[in-house]
């Protein structure tokens, strides 16, 4: 059995990038700050996510820099090349559930709780 399931809770470091495609589908890349407390500091670990569909509709209208949210998703391994031809990756966390936390969601009648893109 497998299993591939990240969780996290953190700041967000960007405003939301918004692609549209003409297949009428909805990409967003966020990146997320999640501290990590250390003996001597609290040093954040920097995230990105990949969000798509109704989920990333959700970002883009109510995440913003600074946001505090929680999300549920599974960790991917982005790959390519550069120009000099050398092989490069990434990890990139695909979102399938945004909790927008924090006080925002107190003040926003609109704001979107647990809004999870399979339903």
């Amino acid at each position: 059995m497998s299993l591939n399931v990240v969780n996290l809770v953190g700041r967000v470091g960007t405003e939301p990038d918004v692609k549209y495609f003409e297949s009428g589908k909805i990409k967003c890349n966020l990146t997320l700050a999640v501290d990590r407390r250390t003996r001597n500091s609290d040093q954040p670990d920097w995230f990105n996510l990949e969000l798509w569909g109704k989920t990333a509709e959700v970002a883009a209208n109510y995440v913003r820099k600074g946001s505090l949210i929680g999300v549920q998703g599974s960790l991917k391994i982005e790959t390519w090349s550069d120009n000099k031809a050398s092989n490069r990756s990434k990890p990139v966390i695909k979102v399938d559930r945004l909790d927008l936390l924090g006080s925002k969601q107190d003040t926003d009648p609109n704001a979107v709780n647990g809004y999870n893109d399979s339903e």
